[in-house]
């Protein structure tokens, strides 16, 4: 098994691509590097420089690999789709001039305002919406790949129509996309992360390792409270202290000789500028001791 850790500017408060509450990408980078990481994805598109020769730079300069992109849009819209297909088009010449670039990590829009946690959207489609929803993901999936040779790694998420094990399941039956999983997201959908990856590690080339507070989970359901609410409360908290077998999730790593990135997240907006980088470390520093 041959395993790198990397992190993401979502660890660092990053959730658009300017913010003036977001950590400036400079001090990002660089304390991604003096917590251990080895990479990064860009994060929202923006925020880190598009540019080669500059983001070449400042790579280099903090010893630090590209993982991968992100995208996100509403995939039962086909305008949204649309725009993803450009977002991959600007960035997929990008990628490929980096050799460890290989992945695009896809989000699914939430149904719900991520601040107010007001329904946007339907909170569930029917099967002709799902129909169109999966195919759109496809198409999204297959574009990249013909026209980049990039994967694209679906992300199942909170408050989307991917979050339980069942619509994973039926998602991955009735797709040929690959998984992008995270294991906190998978706790806030009631299901067990370490026995799912048991059972579809194949279809899982890219992992996103984070930790979920599952009785705040409960209280957010419970109380219907906004996805920004229930993160500003720590809902997805430091590996270790949430509902995450991290020592038995390595194990299945190791029994599944999984090889590739992981990319530890933890889900903070808006944050003070000081907090991530101790919780970097401390997560870097929780990870080495189980064995990554």
């Amino acid at each position: 098994m041959k395993v790198r850790v990397g992190s993401c500017p979502d660890s660092w408060g990053v959730w658009f691509s300017e913010h003036k509450l977001q950590t400036p990408w400079e001090r990002c980078l660089s304390e991604m590097h003096r917590a251990g990481y080895e990479g990064t994805e860009l994060g929202p598109t923006g925020y880190l420089p598009t540019d080669y020769e500059k983001l070449r730079e400042a790579l280099e300069k903090n010893e630090m690999d590209l993982i991968g992109a992100t995208l996100s849009g509403d995939m039962c819209s086909d305008d949204a789709v649309q725009t993803v297909l450009d977002t991959i088009d600007l960035l997929g010449p990008l990628q490929t001039r980096f050799e460890t670039a290989r992945y695009m990590v896809l989000f699914t829009e939430v149904y719900t305002d991520l601040e107010t946690g007001k329904l946007i959207h339907p909170a569930s489609i029917g099967p002709d919406e799902w129909k169109k929803f999966c195919g759109n993901i496809q198409k999204v999936s297959d574009y990249a790949a013909d026209r980049y040779g990039l994967m694209v790694v679906f992300h199942p998420h909170a408050q989307t129509y991917v979050e339980t094990e069942e619509e994973i399941e039926r998602f991955l039956e009735d797709t040929t996309v690959p998984l992008c999983f995270d294991t906190g997201h998978h706790v806030y959908g009631g299901g067990d992360p370490v026995t799912f990856f048991r059972k579809h590690h194949d279809r899982i080339p890219y992992l996103h390792l984070k930790d979920c507070d599952g009785a705040l989970r409960d209280k957010v359901k419970k109380e219907g409270l906004s996805f920004t609410k229930a993160v500003q409360m720590g809902l997805m908290c430091e590996p270790g202290a949430g509902a995450v077998d991290f020592a038995d999730f390595y194990r299945a790593m190791k029994e599944a000789d999984y090889d590739g990135w992981v990319v530890v997240e933890q889900d903070m907006f808006p944050c003070d500028f000081e907090k991530p980088y101790p919780i970097a470390k401390r997560t870097r520093e929780y990870l080495r001791k189980i064995g990554m």
